[in-house]
């Protein structure tokens, strides 16, 4: 069986060589696009993380495709439509850094509460005086947590320990985590009014989109500060400055953007524009926060440490192995 993997770094490799023993593999540095599929088009498994273009327009380049392992829970980044219409299997890697995730959301809640980055300019210039560096307790502080999935409830386990309270909101509330991990549910706009500080941890969809818009922003406490290591889609990113401007939200903490892979790389820019493939006003407001000093932007890193992305590799090769054998799991589109 032909396999390509895309977006793989030197090392990654290492975790694919046992498959070379009995299929024929290909390494592509390189994200996949609809520029480079034809290279691989006899391909019936690949396997890329998020920054691949998976649409339609990509995957129909492909003759003979069975099946695509993401390397990544999300799967929002590949057209399962037309997976479903054509028999490809979708397979994904459904924990692998949930407290990875969590950990990184509370690494931008303490950076924003001892503004570390003002800090740590100004010291690199050689001035330690402390005017504008005071801070905020995380303790004491009420904690809205939306989406108590694995990420989320890690979350809630990290808050215990700096005493915070925590109060959070799902659409299937796990009532009896409650009392395990000390916190209560409560209703999404008594989350959004009580907090100081919201972080979300949901998945990218169709359900999820724009899931923190300006009515959400207009129900939270004023100078509330906003963390989202989830789905750039899950925030309306205009909303949000805006609401940053009044100063409703007084700093935001961001691993995602709605518009990152476009952003990534200058030329993908460009040819977003002339395309129009693209919100160009999403665009632009991401622009715009990454200008604004109270908001700290994480190139979507949250994930990558060394024992999640081995924990993601190694996933992914059984994925692959297991679909070879006949017996496809952590299958997300097409039956199992």
């Amino acid at each position: 069986m032909k396999l390509a993997i895309f977006e793989v770094e030197d090392w990654e490799c290492n975790a694919f060589q046992g498959l070379k023993e009995s299929q024929q593999v290909e390494f592509e540095s390189e994200a996949l696009s609809p520029e480079n599929a034809s290279q691989y088009s006899d391909a019936e498994v690949i396997s890329a993380f998020i920054y691949s273009d998976m649409s339609a327009d990509t995957l129909k380049k492909f003759d003979n495709l069975k099946m695509i392992a993401t390397r990544s829970t999300g799967f929002d980044h590949i057209d399962t439509d037309y997976c479903k219409k054509n028999n490809i299997k979708v397979c994904n890697v459904p924990t692998y850094g949930e407290n990875t995730v969590a950990e990184h959301a509370f690494a931008l809640m303490l950076a924003i509460a001892h503004n570390l980055t003002k800090a740590t300019d100004r010291t690199r210039k050689g001035d330690f005086s402390q005017q504008g560096l005071q801070g905020f307790d995380l303790r004491g502080k009420t904690l809205g947590v939306i989406g108590t999935g694995n990420i989320g409830q890690c979350a809630i386990e990290i808050a215990q320990g700096f005493r915070m309270e925590v109060v959070a909101f799902d659409v299937k509330p796990k009532e009896e985590l409650t009392s395990k991990l000390g916190f209560r549910y409560a209703s999404m706009d008594e989350v959004l009014s009580s907090a100081d500080i919201i972080t979300v941890h949901v998945p990218g969809n169709k359900k999820t989109y724009h899931l923190i818009s300006e009515d959400e922003f207009d129900k939270m406490k004023e100078g509330v500060i906003l963390i989202n290591t989830s789905r750039g889609s899950v925030v309306d990113v205009d909303a949000l400055v805006k609401a940053l401007s009044e100063g409703k939200v007084a700093a935001a903490g961001l691993d995602v953007l709605p518009e990152e892979p476009v952003m990534r790389e200058e030329a993908e820019l460009l040819r977003s524009v002339y395309r129009r493939e693209h919100n160009l006003e999403e665009l632009l407001a991401d622009h715009v926060l990454l200008r604004l000093r109270n908001v700290l932007i994480t190139p979507h890193s949250a994930f990558n440490t060394r024992e999640a992305v081995q924990r993601i590799l190694d996933t992914t090769r059984e994925n692959i192995e297991s679909f070879v054998e006949g017996k496809p799991e952590n299958v997300v589109v097409g039956a199992s």
